[in-house]
């Protein structure tokens, strides 16, 4: 007997595969980058139908600063027209909007628009949508640890007052659940430092479909085969199966 999860708390979605989109019609990234974005709606709309609390979104990591100025321009600028138009359908539908990584490296008008977004939804309860931008793992992990040498140089905490539990308080995302389900579109099968530490126990789905061809269908499939996963968290199968009678 196999005991079946229960639907995604938490997905976590890296959206790759928006300039090979673009490149297969010959057409510029930046139109590969648009089509991304109408397909981020449908599936926050899809995710929010289901009942999902969170869903979070690889957006801008911190590594994409390297990819041709032109492009990373592009993107900016999408970022900046896209904010207010979908803040205020995701404040209509009740999503809260929360942006997550080194944000402070974002021009004044950007982060000016981030901090209007999330006070505009801070109070919607449907569901949360977090937004990674100039995120990595690393840094996450990074900043953390250098918080914590703060406070022990500041004599507000001994080394020995950290834990797991102390350290994942410092994290991005410290109070929200961690992701069930972690999806990346595009046929590639790496996490590419995205949420390395809350991602220890998730179940990872690999889709060969490029993010503008992500569907809710899709989505359904990812969450059809997560249902079909046992996730046992260090324990026994025998464990689960007689937790779960």
């Amino acid at each position: 007997m196999t005991t079946s999860s229960p639907a995604p708390r938490h997905i976590a979605v890296v959206m790759d595969g928006n300039g090979r989109w673009a490149a297969k019609r010959g057409r510029p990234r930046s139109l590969g980058h648009k089509a991304g974005l109408k397909a981020l709606r449908k599936i926050v709309e899809h995710c929010a139908k289901l009942g999902v609390a969170e869903l979070t979104v690889f957006a801008f990591s911190s590594e994409n600063w390297n990819r041709p100025k032109q492009e990373v321009s592009s993107l900016m600028d999408l970022f900046m027209r896209a904010l207010d138009k979908e803040t205020r359908q995701l404040h209509e539908n009740g999503v809260k909007l929360r942006f997550i990584g080194e944000l402070t490296v974002f021009n004044p008008e950007l982060q000016q628009r981030i901090r209007n977004a999330e006070e505009c939804t801070r109070e919607n309860q449907r569901m949360t949508l977090n937004v990674a931008a100039n995120y990595g793992g690393r840094w996450d992990i990074t900043q953390a640890a250098q918080a914590l040498a703060r406070a022990c140089e500041q004599g507000k905490m001994r080394a020995e007052d950290i834990n797991e539990a102390v350290f994942a308080h410092h994290l991005m995302l410290a109070e929200e659940a961690e992701p069930d389900l972690f999806i990346r579109t595009g046929g590639e099968m790496r996490i590419s430092n995205f949420l390395l530490w809350q991602a220890a126990y998730s179940e990872f789905y690999f889709s060969p479909e490029l993010w503008p061809d992500f569907t809710p269908q899709c989505l359904d499939a990812a969450i059809a085969d997560f249902a079909l996963r046992e996730r046992r968290f260090g324990r026994t199968g025998e464990q689960i199966q007689d937790q779960a009678r």
